[in-house]
């Protein structure tokens, strides 16, 4: 068995998927995986040349990601002295302003990158060097949020990196959690003032103009993707990975906040849905053992599902189950997945962590497999937060019980990590194969909230859909060429095969000699 440079390999790679046939035998790429497989299986106690694996693998989609989390402190601290902004020496954390030097406040122009305090930042904006013995894991990730600040126009910039690392990571879709209108909605459901009628309250914000909110806050992601697209050579002649990646929104909801703001903001998520397709659904942020998100839970539960009568067709996704017991009184671990699911309706979960905990947990497991709700798991997030790892996670029992799952990063920058690493922790912390972690993959595209028809009718059965089907032409005929250009989600998982073709064709290769020591 012997390695090959993927680096190498892939400066052909688009030639190698032009010229890959997926109408192949079904027995001819079975063993194409198997190969792969037995590679990975071969190199798991070969540290070097599993991470080369990994790295080069296709991964899909990344379904959980917030935008302002997916930025590393070393980003914003260079930002904030390009745009000349202050440092909070005491707190750790930037100040959207200019300062005069104290004793506490520095330009941030001033903090040399290889000085002592430098590094404190960013150890105070991430979970680099992160002490355990002084401060939990729960209260240094989120603090992390309200210290690593920039201004408005960098958002842009974030979108850039953000782009760049999954492009790099061999991702093709993204889809980012971001407020775009910043507080507008919120400011609207103050002055609509809170009422538990929620007809009543909807059409005040209506009336207050919550859809002009709404036009706004797609101006600005106009110029958010154009900035992105100037930062990352986009439609040059030498454009970065991340100019391939499909990004698409997810508004989020600030949970913690009183209700007419939540109320205002879950309508906003609604409108921009259905009237921005860049916006593909919702998600409520913030810790979910929050005092005001652990009161208001059922509530916020209930207002999305009045508002989803409105708006049938917008996709909702939801943060639930993401604690440990603890965390919450042991009532609070009982009812949040369930609720997110059967009140809500929510088409994906995120984190899922406590689902043993809930009531009837294997009887709403298999509910969720009825329904196709898929769980997005975090796994460096959940080891960080809420230290569940291993035989703790429910990973193992989500997909005993046909639940679909895939790997997302939640948020990358502030846990230093990135796609490649949840799909390494996924084989080292969970011991998941090859064929475990290519399901995962393809379902990430299969429950994306991107448009169009799936590629797969059924993708546990690996059956496709009717054009592509082998006597229809099979995947590369013209029938299926016709439905993929009509299909966003199935032009993108056809890209997926293509790419795992090509991959698990180099993994054929690797299996011929020993790996060499240095790259063990």
């Amino acid at each position: 068995m012997r390695t090959i440079s993927f680096s190498r390999q892939a400066l052909a790679l688009p030639l190698i998927l032009a010229a890959l046939p997926l109408a192949a035998s079904a027995q001819a790429r079975p063993a194409a995986e198997e190969q792969a497989a037995r590679y990975m299986d071969a190199v798991r106690s070969q540290p070097r040349a599993l991470e080369t694996f990994i790295r080069e693998m296709p991964k899909g989609a990344d379904l959980h990601n917030h935008l302002s989390g997916a930025v590393y402190a070393e980003s914003f601290l260079r930002w904030a002295a390009e745009d000349g902004l202050c440092i909070n020496t005491r707190q750790h954390t930037i100040l959207t302003r200019s300062c005069t030097p104290s004793d506490t406040l520095r330009p941030a122009s001033a903090i040399a990158d290889t000085s002592a305090l430098y590094a404190e930042l960013v150890d105070a904006m991430s979970m680099r060097n992160w002490d355990s013995t002084t401060v939990s894991g729960h209260d240094q990730f989120f603090a992390t949020f309200g210290r690593a600040n920039a201004l408005d126009r960098r958002v842009g910039d974030e979108l850039a990196e953000a782009s760049s690392r999954a492009g790099r990571g061999k991702l093709l879709y993204m889809e980012l959690m971001m407020t775009p209108d910043r507080r507008a909605a919120r400011t609207l459901g103050d002055q609509a003032g809170w009422t538990p009628d929620f007809g009543r309250m909807r059409d005040t914000l209506l009336a207050l103009g919550m859809r002009d909110v709404g036009r706004a806050a797609s101006a600005r992601l106009d110029s958010i993707a154009a900035r992105r697209d100037t930062l990352l050579g986009c439609g040059g002649p030498r454009p970065d990975a991340g100019c391939a990646v499909d990004v698409r929104w997810l508004y989020q909801v600030s949970r913690a906040n009183p209700p007419q703001q939540v109320f205002a903001q879950i309508l906003l998520g609604f409108l921009m849905a259905q009237s921005d397709p860049r916006v593909v659904g919702l998600n409520l942020v913030q810790p979910e053992d929050a005092p005001v998100a652990m009161r208001d839970y059922s509530l916020q539960m209930r207002m999305i599902q009045f508002l989803r009568r409105d708006f049938p067709t917008v996709k909702v996704t939801l943060h639930a189950g993401e604690l440990a017991p603890g965390l919450v009184p042991d009532e609070g671990l009982r009812f949040h997945v369930r609720e997110a699911v059967r009140v809500a309706g929510a088409d994906r979960i995120g984190h899922g962590v406590d689902i043993m905990h809930e009531d009837s947990a294997q009887e709403l497991m298999a509910e969720m497999a009825r329904r196709g709700t898929m769980v997005e798991i975090n796994l460096t997030s959940n080891d960080m937060i809420l230290g569940i790892r291993g035989a703790a996670h429910p990973l193992h029992a989500y997909m005993q019980a046909g639940v679909p799952v895939a790997l997302s990063t939640d948020d990358e920058g502030v846990a230093r990590s990135e796609m490649a690493l949840e799909y390494l922790k996924a084989v080292r912390d969970q011991n998941l194969g090859y064929p475990a972690l290519k399901q995962m993959a393809r379902t990430s595209l299969q429950h994306a909230f991107v448009a169009g028809e799936p590629l797969w009718r059924d993708l546990n059965a690996l059956t496709p859909a009717a054009a592509c089907t082998a006597s229809a032409g099979g995947m590369d005929g013209a029938r299926c060429n016709a439905f993929v250009a009509r299909s966003t989600r199935a032009r993108l998982q056809r890209d997926l095969e293509r790419r795992f073709a090509a991959f698990e064709q180099q993994a054929a290769q690797m299996l011929e000699a020993p790996v060499p020591a240095a790259a063990r």
